[in-house]
């Protein structure tokens, strides 16, 4: 028994089965690995690039330091932002109905909506592995049942059925079971362990946040010449 007398025995269906069941995996394992080295990344950014942040000695060289050390992107573009809001606020460039709005309602603001967008880049992804790990077994369990009726209806017309009839249709059947759980296990453990790293991601994330904020608002200023 191997795959090529497993997929000639097959029909339409269970051949769309094994086909989509062996689509979801490629795409699962495509994101696992995207997914894993932008975790490894943000890993390599949280390592030394807030305490270089923190110890420039102006905003602007903070900023810059941050974007060399941070791989990921993602703390280098909160801190920017903060920058842009804050050089806004002191040049007046603020228009509409925004620019009543004081220093510390502006960042608020503006690190709030970084803060969304951010957590939404971070976490792209992990509803198709968790799609993918709750429906995989059923789609698997789909083919197994269609290939058990499929072949006890190759058994119909029989007078006498023998094991040996029975054993091989059945075994082949379960395959498609096997093949769900393939793919349903690695999925859901990747969702698992990268919905607990995004979590601690958002949280340091939204650390350097309150940080930032106290910085601009109630801490020291950056001096900034005003536009002429």
């Amino acid at each position: 028994m191997d795959f090529q007398h497993f997929w000639a025995q097959g029909d339409l269906v269970s051949h769309g089965v094994a086909l989509m069941l062996g689509l979801l995996s490629v795409l699962s394992w495509a994101i696992i690995g995207t997914r894993l080295v932008r975790q490894w990344r943000l890993a390599r950014s949280l390592d030394g690039s807030l305490e270089a942040f923190w110890a420039a000695p102006t905003l602007e060289q903070a900023v810059d330091v941050m974007g060399e050390k941070d791989a990921s992107g993602v703390f280098a573009g909160m801190a920017r932002t903060a920058l842009h809001l804050h050089t806004q606020h002191v040049r007046r460039l603020d228009q509409g109905i925004a620019s009543g709005l004081s220093a510390s309602e502006m960042l608020t603001r503006g690190l709030r909506n970084y803060m969304v967008q951010a957590q939404a880049r971070i976490e792209n992804g992990l509803t198709f592995l968790a799609s993918v790990g709750s429906t995989a077994p059923f789609i698997g369990l789909l083919g197994t049942v269609w290939g058990i009726y499929h072949a006890l209806l190759g058994l119909a017309g029989s007078h006498q059925v023998v094991l040996d009839q029975v054993a091989g249709p059945v075994g082949e059947a379960l395959i498609m079971t096997a093949a769900g759980l393939f793919v349903a296990i690695p999925a859901v453990l990747a969702y698992n362990a990268l919905t607990r790293a995004n979590r601690l991601t958002v949280a340091y994330l939204d650390g350097f946040a309150h940080d930032l904020h106290a910085y601009l608002t109630t801490g020291a200023r950056l001096h900034l010449v005003k536009a002429a």
